[in-house]
């Protein structure tokens, strides 16, 4: 089985700038924002629990 197509833009962006993200100017939130985030969405995760539901039974829990 190979990866979704949406995975291989993400591993191909994250490639060709792997220099700005590793300058230090880069920060975990926006790694999260921009790659973790679209990355388990596409696995079927409900990221920013469109579900509405409770916190118990999210699928990610966002820290402070």
């Amino acid at each position: 089985m190979s990866a979704p197509k949406e995975i291989i833009d993400l591993i191909g962006r994250f490639e060709r700038n792997l220099d700005a993200y590793k300058s230090g100017q880069y920060n975990e939130t926006q790694l999260r924002r921009e790659f973790l985030d679209p990355f388990f969405e596409t696995l079927g995760w409900d990221v920013n629990n469109k579900q509405g539901y409770a916190e118990a039974y999210k699928d990610v829990i966002h820290e402070d």
